[in-house]
């Protein structure tokens, strides 16, 4: 379990068998859930069942931060179909914050548009500051 951990960790997202993976997922689960406080002592419980320094690493670093503000249900499981060899049912272990497809952007905005045209038609006035003269201006429309 902890090499699938790990790997999961590392990569953010594995295939395996069903099986596999919801017994993952009860591993992964409170790890994950101990990472939200970084520590000296939750360092060393995640180093103790993980047994890599550069998945703790990646645990506190990349992965905490995301899912600080979630209160649980850091995985997702997505059923890919059956092997072929022996037909046990394959799937998808992942991260939820770390699939874009899945997430939705909070930072997008939405314009804000009126029904009204908010077309302006240029004035000689404002001709006029921008340096040419208001006769110039006048005269091809007198012609």
């Amino acid at each position: 379990m902890s090499n699938m951990a790990t790997s999961l960790i590392m990569h953010k997202r594995i295939s395996t068998t069903l099986a596999k993976a919801k017994a993952l997922r009860t591993y992964v689960e409170p790890i994950v859930t101990r990472s939200k406080e970084d520590t000296t002592h939750s360092r060393r419980m995640v180093f103790s069942e993980l047994q890599n320094k550069y998945a703790v690493t990646e645990l506190f670093r990349e992965i905490s931060p995301r899912i600080m503000d979630r209160p649980g249900g850091y995985t997702r499981i997505l059923k890919t179909g059956f092997r072929k060899g022996d037909n046990a049912e394959m799937c998808i272990i992942e991260f939820v914050d770390f699939n874009e497809t899945y997430t939705v952007e909070k930072t997008k905005k939405k314009s804000t548009r009126t029904r009204r045209s908010s077309k302006k038609t240029a004035a000689p006035a404002e001709n006029v500051a921008e340096g040419t003269q208001a006769a110039e201006v006048e005269a091809p429309a007198a012609e």
